[in-house]
Protein backbone atom coordinates (compact mmCIF):
# COMPACT_ATOMS: atom_id res chain seq x y z
CA UNK A 1 0.00 0.00 0.00
CA UNK A 2 1.31 3.44 -0.96
CA UNK A 3 2.87 5.38 1.96
CA UNK A 4 0.41 8.26 2.36
CA UNK A 5 -2.57 5.95 1.86
CA UNK A 6 -1.19 3.61 4.53
CA UNK A 7 -0.66 6.48 6.97
CA UNK A 8 -4.23 7.65 6.37
CA UNK A 9 -5.67 4.18 6.98
CA UNK A 10 -3.67 3.81 10.20
CA UNK A 11 -5.06 7.08 11.57
CA UNK A 12 -8.56 6.71 10.18
CA UNK A 13 -8.98 3.16 11.47
CA UNK A 14 -8.49 4.35 15.05
CA UNK A 15 -11.02 7.14 14.52
CA UNK A 16 -13.44 4.69 12.92
CA UNK A 17 -13.35 2.45 15.99
CA UNK A 18 -14.01 5.47 18.20
CA UNK A 19 -16.86 6.52 15.90
CA UNK A 20 -18.49 3.10 16.27
CA UNK A 21 -17.94 3.05 20.05
CA UNK A 22 -19.56 6.45 20.56
CA UNK A 23 -22.47 5.51 18.29
CA UNK A 24 -23.06 2.22 20.10
CA UNK A 25 -22.71 3.55 23.65
CA UNK A 26 -24.30 6.98 23.42
CA UNK A 27 -26.76 6.93 20.52
CA UNK A 28 -29.72 7.92 22.73
CA UNK A 29 -28.08 10.87 24.46
CA UNK A 30 -29.48 14.32 23.76
CA UNK A 31 -26.66 16.71 22.81
CA UNK A 32 -28.59 19.83 21.79
CA UNK A 33 -31.98 21.45 21.72
CA UNK A 34 -33.42 22.67 18.44
CA UNK A 35 -35.46 25.86 18.21
CA UNK A 36 -38.10 26.54 15.62
CA UNK A 37 -36.01 29.54 14.53
CA UNK A 38 -33.15 27.23 13.62
CA UNK A 39 -35.44 25.00 11.58
CA UNK A 40 -36.97 27.91 9.69
CA UNK A 41 -33.72 29.82 9.06
CA UNK A 42 -31.51 27.22 7.40
CA UNK A 43 -30.71 24.91 10.37
CA UNK A 44 -28.00 27.32 11.54
CA UNK A 45 -26.14 26.15 14.62
CA UNK A 46 -27.72 22.69 14.84
CA UNK A 47 -24.92 20.10 15.41
CA UNK A 48 -25.79 17.51 12.76
CA UNK A 49 -22.57 16.65 10.91
CA UNK A 50 -19.27 14.96 11.69
CA UNK A 51 -16.41 16.84 10.00
CA UNK A 52 -12.87 16.14 11.17
CA UNK A 53 -10.96 18.33 8.72
CA UNK A 54 -11.74 21.79 10.10
CA UNK A 55 -13.88 23.71 12.56
CA UNK A 56 -15.26 27.24 12.23
CA UNK A 57 -15.50 29.19 15.46
CA UNK A 58 -17.67 32.34 15.31
CA UNK A 59 -15.14 34.34 17.32
CA UNK A 60 -11.81 32.72 16.35
CA UNK A 61 -12.34 31.81 12.72
CA UNK A 62 -11.36 28.65 10.89
CA UNK A 63 -9.00 26.04 12.34
CA UNK A 64 -7.71 23.11 10.31
CA UNK A 65 -7.12 20.14 12.61
CA UNK A 66 -6.69 22.69 15.39
CA UNK A 67 -4.30 25.00 13.51
CA UNK A 68 -5.19 28.60 12.66
CA UNK A 69 -4.34 30.12 9.28
CA UNK A 70 -1.37 32.10 10.70
CA UNK A 71 -0.06 28.88 12.23
CA UNK A 72 -0.44 27.04 8.93
CA UNK A 73 1.44 29.77 7.10
CA UNK A 74 4.26 29.30 9.59
CA UNK A 75 4.33 25.51 9.99
CA UNK A 76 3.38 23.94 6.65
CA UNK A 77 6.23 23.18 4.20
CA UNK A 78 7.01 25.77 1.52
CA UNK A 79 8.98 25.92 -1.71
CA UNK A 80 11.14 28.61 -0.11
CA UNK A 81 11.32 29.88 3.46
CA UNK A 82 9.81 33.25 2.48
CA UNK A 83 6.99 31.77 0.40
CA UNK A 84 3.48 30.54 1.12
CA UNK A 85 2.62 27.01 2.30
CA UNK A 86 2.00 24.29 -0.25
CA UNK A 87 -1.65 23.15 -0.47
CA UNK A 88 -0.46 19.54 -0.59
CA UNK A 89 0.70 20.02 3.00
CA UNK A 90 -2.74 21.16 4.12
CA UNK A 91 -4.37 18.19 2.39
CA UNK A 92 -1.93 15.88 4.19
CA UNK A 93 -2.80 17.55 7.50
CA UNK A 94 -6.57 17.24 6.94
CA UNK A 95 -6.23 13.64 5.80
CA UNK A 96 -3.78 12.34 8.40
CA UNK A 97 -3.93 14.88 11.23
CA UNK A 98 -0.23 15.71 11.40
CA UNK A 99 1.93 18.53 10.06
CA UNK A 100 3.82 16.89 7.20
CA UNK A 101 7.53 16.98 6.55
CA UNK A 102 8.87 18.58 3.38
CA UNK A 103 9.50 15.06 2.04
CA UNK A 104 5.86 14.07 2.73
CA UNK A 105 4.64 17.06 0.73
CA UNK A 106 7.01 16.43 -2.17
CA UNK A 107 5.86 12.81 -2.34
CA UNK A 108 2.24 13.90 -2.38
CA UNK A 109 2.95 16.48 -5.07
CA UNK A 110 4.61 13.81 -7.22
CA UNK A 111 1.66 11.48 -6.62
CA UNK A 112 -0.76 14.14 -7.87
CA UNK A 113 1.43 14.67 -10.95
CA UNK A 114 1.29 10.96 -11.85
CA UNK A 115 -2.50 10.94 -11.54
CA UNK A 116 -3.18 14.16 -13.46
CA UNK A 117 -4.04 12.70 -16.88
CA UNK A 118 -7.53 13.78 -17.94
CA UNK A 119 -9.36 11.52 -20.43
CA UNK A 120 -10.02 13.10 -23.83
CA UNK A 121 -13.79 12.68 -23.55
CA UNK A 122 -13.79 15.16 -20.64
CA UNK A 123 -12.35 17.86 -22.90
CA UNK A 124 -14.86 16.81 -25.56
CA UNK A 125 -17.70 17.44 -23.11
CA UNK A 126 -16.33 20.90 -22.34
CA UNK A 127 -15.85 21.70 -26.03
CA UNK A 128 -19.41 20.62 -26.81
CA UNK A 129 -20.78 23.36 -24.56
CA UNK A 130 -21.56 26.84 -25.94
CA UNK A 131 -18.80 29.39 -25.51
CA UNK A 132 -21.14 31.53 -23.45
CA UNK A 133 -21.57 28.76 -20.86
CA UNK A 134 -20.49 29.96 -17.44
CA UNK A 135 -17.10 28.59 -16.37
CA UNK A 136 -18.71 26.91 -13.35
CA UNK A 137 -21.22 25.17 -15.61
CA UNK A 138 -18.35 23.75 -17.66
CA UNK A 139 -16.39 22.85 -14.54
CA UNK A 140 -19.29 20.93 -12.95
CA UNK A 141 -20.03 19.09 -16.19
CA UNK A 142 -16.37 18.13 -16.65
CA UNK A 143 -16.17 16.69 -13.13
CA UNK A 144 -19.30 14.66 -13.78
CA UNK A 145 -17.86 13.45 -17.08
CA UNK A 146 -14.83 12.05 -15.23
CA UNK A 147 -17.13 9.64 -13.35
CA UNK A 148 -16.45 7.12 -16.12
CA UNK A 149 -13.08 6.69 -14.41
CA UNK A 150 -14.49 5.99 -10.94
CA UNK A 151 -12.63 3.14 -9.25
CA UNK A 152 -15.17 3.05 -6.41
CA UNK A 153 -18.03 2.64 -8.85
CA UNK A 154 -16.31 -0.32 -10.52
CA UNK A 155 -15.43 -1.88 -7.15
CA UNK A 156 -18.99 -1.53 -5.89
CA UNK A 157 -20.41 -3.17 -9.00
CA UNK A 158 -17.89 -6.00 -8.59
CA UNK A 159 -19.31 -6.64 -5.11
CA UNK A 160 -16.48 -5.39 -2.88
CA UNK A 161 -17.10 -5.73 0.86
CA UNK A 162 -18.33 -2.46 2.35
CA UNK A 163 -15.46 -2.34 4.83
CA UNK A 164 -13.19 -1.71 1.83
CA UNK A 165 -15.27 1.10 0.30
CA UNK A 166 -12.75 3.58 1.64
CA UNK A 167 -9.91 2.09 -0.43
CA UNK A 168 -11.38 2.70 -3.90
CA UNK A 169 -12.85 6.00 -2.69
CA UNK A 170 -9.37 7.14 -1.68
CA UNK A 171 -8.11 6.37 -5.20
CA UNK A 172 -10.98 8.34 -6.75
CA UNK A 173 -10.36 11.29 -4.45
CA UNK A 174 -6.65 11.41 -5.22
CA UNK A 175 -7.28 11.17 -8.95
CA UNK A 176 -9.97 13.84 -8.88
CA UNK A 177 -7.89 16.34 -6.91
CA UNK A 178 -4.92 15.69 -9.21
CA UNK A 179 -6.98 16.39 -12.34
CA UNK A 180 -8.89 19.48 -11.25
CA UNK A 181 -6.11 21.99 -12.11
CA UNK A 182 -5.88 20.61 -15.66
CA UNK A 183 -9.65 20.85 -16.13
CA UNK A 184 -9.86 24.35 -14.65
CA UNK A 185 -6.97 25.66 -16.76
CA UNK A 186 -8.48 24.13 -19.90
CA UNK A 187 -11.74 26.01 -19.30
CA UNK A 188 -9.85 29.24 -18.64
CA UNK A 189 -7.79 29.03 -21.83
CA UNK A 190 -10.83 27.94 -23.85
CA UNK A 191 -12.97 30.84 -22.71
CA UNK A 192 -10.45 33.65 -22.57
CA UNK A 193 -7.42 32.69 -24.71
CA UNK A 194 -8.93 31.29 -27.93
CA UNK A 195 -8.55 27.72 -26.69
CA UNK A 196 -4.74 28.00 -26.89
CA UNK A 197 -3.91 25.33 -24.35
CA UNK A 198 -0.73 24.97 -22.29
CA UNK A 199 0.50 21.51 -21.36
CA UNK A 200 1.09 20.70 -17.69
CA UNK A 201 4.56 20.75 -16.17
CA UNK A 202 4.83 17.72 -13.86
CA UNK A 203 7.89 19.21 -12.14
CA UNK A 204 5.77 21.97 -10.62
CA UNK A 205 3.73 21.73 -7.45
CA UNK A 206 -0.08 21.35 -7.64
CA UNK A 207 -0.93 25.07 -7.34
CA UNK A 208 2.08 26.23 -9.33
CA UNK A 209 1.13 23.93 -12.19
CA UNK A 210 -2.39 25.41 -12.25
CA UNK A 211 -0.92 28.90 -12.63
CA UNK A 212 1.41 27.62 -15.36
CA UNK A 213 -1.38 25.95 -17.36
CA UNK A 214 -3.46 29.13 -17.11
CA UNK A 215 -0.53 31.03 -18.64
CA UNK A 216 1.06 32.65 -15.57
CA UNK A 217 4.61 31.57 -14.85
CA UNK A 218 5.92 34.19 -12.45
CA UNK A 219 6.87 33.08 -8.96
CA UNK A 220 4.70 35.91 -7.63
CA UNK A 221 1.49 34.42 -8.92
CA UNK A 222 2.49 30.89 -7.97
CA UNK A 223 2.97 32.20 -4.44
CA UNK A 224 -0.51 33.71 -4.52
CA UNK A 225 -2.07 30.51 -5.84
CA UNK A 226 -0.51 28.50 -3.01
CA UNK A 227 -2.00 30.86 -0.44
CA UNK A 228 -5.34 30.96 -2.27
CA UNK A 229 -5.62 27.17 -2.39
CA UNK A 230 -4.80 26.86 1.31
CA UNK A 231 -7.22 29.44 2.68
CA UNK A 232 -10.17 28.33 0.49
CA UNK A 233 -9.65 24.60 1.08
CA UNK A 234 -12.25 23.96 3.78
CA UNK A 235 -14.74 25.69 6.07
CA UNK A 236 -16.12 22.80 8.14
CA UNK A 237 -18.96 20.61 6.90
CA UNK A 238 -22.09 22.74 7.08
CA UNK A 239 -21.45 25.11 4.17
CA UNK A 240 -23.41 24.38 1.00
CA UNK A 241 -20.63 22.81 -1.07
CA UNK A 242 -19.22 20.60 1.70
CA UNK A 243 -22.65 19.53 2.91
CA UNK A 244 -23.79 18.75 -0.64
CA UNK A 245 -20.82 16.45 -1.24
CA UNK A 246 -21.48 14.71 2.08
CA UNK A 247 -25.20 14.33 1.36
CA UNK A 248 -24.78 12.99 -2.17
CA UNK A 249 -21.94 10.74 -1.05
CA UNK A 250 -24.09 9.31 1.73
CA UNK A 251 -26.13 7.57 -0.99
CA UNK A 252 -22.87 5.81 -2.00
CA UNK A 253 -22.52 8.03 -5.03
CA UNK A 254 -18.91 8.16 -6.19
CA UNK A 255 -16.72 11.22 -5.48
CA UNK A 256 -17.15 12.59 -9.02
CA UNK A 257 -20.94 12.65 -8.69
CA UNK A 258 -20.76 14.15 -5.22
CA UNK A 259 -18.19 16.83 -6.04
CA UNK A 260 -19.93 17.86 -9.24
CA UNK A 261 -23.09 18.41 -7.17
CA UNK A 262 -21.07 20.36 -4.62
CA UNK A 263 -19.83 22.70 -7.34
CA UNK A 264 -23.37 23.54 -8.46
CA UNK A 265 -23.91 24.71 -4.88
CA UNK A 266 -20.64 26.64 -4.77
CA UNK A 267 -21.77 28.51 -7.89
CA UNK A 268 -24.63 30.18 -6.00
CA UNK A 269 -24.53 33.94 -5.23
CA UNK A 270 -24.77 33.25 -1.49
CA UNK A 271 -21.73 30.95 -1.59
CA UNK A 272 -18.70 30.89 -3.89
CA UNK A 273 -20.12 33.20 -6.53
CA UNK A 274 -19.65 36.09 -4.09
CA UNK A 275 -15.99 36.53 -5.13
CA UNK A 276 -17.23 37.51 -8.58
CA UNK A 277 -19.84 39.87 -7.16
CA UNK A 278 -17.20 41.78 -5.18
CA UNK A 279 -15.12 42.68 -8.24
CA UNK A 280 -18.21 43.44 -10.30
CA UNK A 281 -19.54 45.77 -7.58
CA UNK A 282 -16.20 47.56 -7.11
CA UNK A 283 -15.78 47.93 -10.88
CA UNK A 284 -19.28 49.38 -11.11
CA UNK A 285 -18.51 51.82 -8.29
CA UNK A 286 -15.34 52.98 -10.06
CA UNK A 287 -17.33 53.50 -13.25
CA UNK A 288 -20.22 55.30 -11.54
CA UNK A 289 -17.92 57.59 -9.56
CA UNK A 290 -15.60 58.05 -12.54
CA UNK A 291 -12.50 57.54 -10.42
CA UNK A 292 -10.40 54.65 -9.13
CA UNK A 293 -9.33 56.80 -6.17
CA UNK A 294 -12.62 57.75 -4.52
CA UNK A 295 -12.74 59.68 -1.26
CA UNK A 296 -14.01 58.05 1.92
CA UNK A 297 -17.12 60.17 1.67
CA UNK A 298 -17.81 59.01 -1.89
CA UNK A 299 -17.37 55.36 -0.91
CA UNK A 300 -19.62 55.72 2.14
CA UNK A 301 -22.35 57.39 0.07
CA UNK A 302 -22.14 54.66 -2.57
CA UNK A 303 -22.36 51.92 0.10
CA UNK A 304 -25.42 53.52 1.66
CA UNK A 305 -27.03 53.83 -1.76
CA UNK A 306 -26.42 50.11 -2.39
CA UNK A 307 -28.16 49.22 0.87
CA UNK A 308 -31.05 51.61 0.24
CA UNK A 309 -31.67 49.85 -3.08
CA UNK A 310 -32.22 46.60 -1.18
CA UNK A 311 -28.91 45.09 -2.22
CA UNK A 312 -26.01 43.79 -0.14
CA UNK A 313 -22.43 44.98 -0.07
CA UNK A 314 -20.71 41.87 -1.46
CA UNK A 315 -17.91 40.36 0.58
CA UNK A 316 -19.33 41.46 3.92
CA UNK A 317 -21.14 39.29 6.43
CA UNK A 318 -20.99 35.56 7.16
CA UNK A 319 -23.49 32.97 8.37
CA UNK A 320 -21.23 31.89 11.26
CA UNK A 321 -18.31 34.30 11.76
CA UNK A 322 -18.69 37.27 14.08
CA UNK A 323 -15.29 38.84 13.38
CA UNK A 324 -13.08 39.71 10.43
CA UNK A 325 -12.48 36.51 8.51
CA UNK A 326 -8.88 35.33 9.13
CA UNK A 327 -8.74 34.44 5.44
CA UNK A 328 -9.35 38.12 4.64
CA UNK A 329 -6.55 39.09 7.03
CA UNK A 330 -4.15 36.57 5.44
CA UNK A 331 -4.75 38.08 2.02
CA UNK A 332 -4.43 41.61 3.38
CA UNK A 333 -1.07 40.61 4.85
CA UNK A 334 -0.03 39.12 1.51
CA UNK A 335 -0.90 42.36 -0.28
CA UNK A 336 1.00 44.48 2.23
CA UNK A 337 4.05 42.27 1.80
CA UNK A 338 4.16 41.87 -1.97
CA UNK A 339 1.99 44.51 -3.69
CA UNK A 340 2.39 48.28 -3.79
CA UNK A 341 0.20 50.99 -5.32
CA UNK A 342 -2.75 49.01 -6.63
CA UNK A 343 -5.96 51.04 -7.00
CA UNK A 344 -8.39 48.16 -6.51
CA UNK A 345 -6.58 46.78 -3.46
CA UNK A 346 -6.54 50.29 -2.04
CA UNK A 347 -10.33 50.39 -2.43
CA UNK A 348 -10.68 46.98 -0.74
CA UNK A 349 -8.73 48.34 2.25
CA UNK A 350 -10.79 51.53 2.13
CA UNK A 351 -14.01 49.51 2.27
CA UNK A 352 -12.68 47.61 5.30
CA UNK A 353 -12.46 50.94 7.11
CA UNK A 354 -15.83 52.28 5.93
CA UNK A 355 -18.29 49.38 5.56
CA UNK A 356 -18.37 47.80 9.08
CA UNK A 357 -19.55 51.01 10.83
CA UNK A 358 -22.27 51.48 8.21
CA UNK A 359 -23.47 47.89 8.53
CA UNK A 360 -23.33 48.07 12.33
CA UNK A 361 -26.03 50.72 12.16
CA UNK A 362 -28.32 48.34 10.25
CA UNK A 363 -30.27 46.58 12.96
CA UNK A 364 -30.51 42.99 11.69
CA UNK A 365 -26.90 42.53 10.54
CA UNK A 366 -25.03 40.32 13.04
CA UNK A 367 -21.66 40.39 11.30
CA UNK A 368 -20.54 43.63 9.62
CA UNK A 369 -17.03 42.28 8.94
CA UNK A 370 -15.47 41.15 5.64
CA UNK A 371 -15.20 37.51 4.60
CA UNK A 372 -12.70 35.78 2.32
CA UNK A 373 -14.40 37.02 -0.86
CA UNK A 374 -13.88 40.68 0.01
CA UNK A 375 -10.16 40.44 -0.84
CA UNK A 376 -9.52 37.43 -3.05
CA UNK A 377 -10.64 38.89 -6.37
CA UNK A 378 -8.51 42.02 -6.07
CA UNK A 379 -5.35 39.91 -5.69
CA UNK A 380 -6.18 37.82 -8.75
CA UNK A 381 -7.03 40.97 -10.68
CA UNK A 382 -3.70 42.55 -9.74
CA UNK A 383 -1.77 39.63 -11.25
CA UNK A 384 -3.64 39.80 -14.53
CA UNK A 385 -6.51 37.38 -13.98
CA UNK A 386 -9.17 39.96 -14.73
CA UNK A 387 -11.83 37.49 -15.93
CA UNK A 388 -13.77 37.43 -12.69
CA UNK A 389 -16.42 35.02 -13.98
CA UNK A 390 -13.68 32.40 -13.56
CA UNK A 391 -12.90 33.14 -9.92
CA UNK A 392 -15.38 30.63 -8.49
CA UNK A 393 -13.72 27.85 -10.49
CA UNK A 394 -10.48 28.56 -8.63
CA UNK A 395 -12.46 28.43 -5.39
CA UNK A 396 -13.79 25.04 -6.52
CA UNK A 397 -10.33 23.63 -7.21
CA UNK A 398 -9.23 24.60 -3.71
CA UNK A 399 -12.37 23.45 -1.88
CA UNK A 400 -11.78 19.90 -3.14
CA UNK A 401 -8.91 19.47 -0.68
CA UNK A 402 -11.05 19.64 2.44
CA UNK A 403 -14.34 18.31 1.10
CA UNK A 404 -12.78 15.23 -0.47
CA UNK A 405 -10.58 14.51 2.54
CA UNK A 406 -13.82 14.44 4.54
CA UNK A 407 -15.38 12.24 1.89
CA UNK A 408 -12.79 9.51 2.46
CA UNK A 409 -13.35 9.76 6.22
CA UNK A 410 -17.07 9.26 5.66
CA UNK A 411 -16.32 5.97 3.91
CA UNK A 412 -13.97 4.78 6.65
CA UNK A 413 -16.55 5.60 9.30
CA UNK A 414 -19.30 3.88 7.32
CA UNK A 415 -21.52 6.94 7.51
CA UNK A 416 -25.15 6.04 6.70
CA UNK A 417 -27.38 7.74 4.18
CA UNK A 418 -28.43 11.19 5.39
CA UNK A 419 -32.20 11.33 5.89
CA UNK A 420 -33.62 13.95 8.28
CA UNK A 421 -37.33 14.03 9.00
CA UNK A 422 -39.50 16.79 7.55
CA UNK A 423 -43.00 18.03 8.39
CA UNK A 424 -45.53 20.46 6.89
CA UNK A 425 -45.41 24.03 8.20
CA UNK A 426 -48.63 23.53 10.19
CA UNK A 427 -46.97 20.71 12.19
CA UNK A 428 -44.37 23.17 13.46
CA UNK A 429 -47.04 25.80 14.12
CA UNK A 430 -49.06 23.33 16.20
CA UNK A 431 -45.94 22.24 18.10
CA UNK A 432 -44.94 25.74 19.20
CA UNK A 433 -48.47 27.06 19.78
CA UNK A 434 -49.56 23.98 21.71
CA UNK A 435 -52.82 23.45 19.89
CA UNK A 436 -54.22 21.56 16.97
CA UNK A 437 -55.45 23.64 14.08
CA UNK A 438 -57.25 22.70 10.91
CA UNK A 439 -55.85 25.77 9.19
CA UNK A 440 -53.77 24.91 6.14
CA UNK A 441 -50.99 27.04 4.68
Amino acid sequence: MEYIKYRFFQKASKCSKEFQRIKNEHADKVIAEVTLGQVLTGMKGIPLLVTDTSKLDPNEGIRFKGYSIPELREKLPKISSTGEPLPEGLFYLMLIGEIPTHEDVMNLSKDFATRAHVPQHVFDVIDAMPMNSRPMTQFSAAILAMATESIFQKAYRAGVNKKYYWDSTYEDVMNLIARLPRVAAYIYRRNFYNNEQIEPNPRLDWAGNLAHMMGFDSEDIRRLFRLYMVIHADHEGGNVSAHTAHLVGSALSNPYYAYSAAMTGLAGPLHGFANQDVIHWISQMIEDLDTDKPTDEQVATYCKKTLEEGRVIPGYGHAVLRKTDPRFTAQQDFAEKYIKDDAMIDIVNQLYKIVPPILSNVGKIKNPWPNVDAFSGSLLYHYGIEEYTFYTVLFGVSRALGVLASFVNDRVYGMPIERPTSHPLEWFRDKVEGKKSNKKC
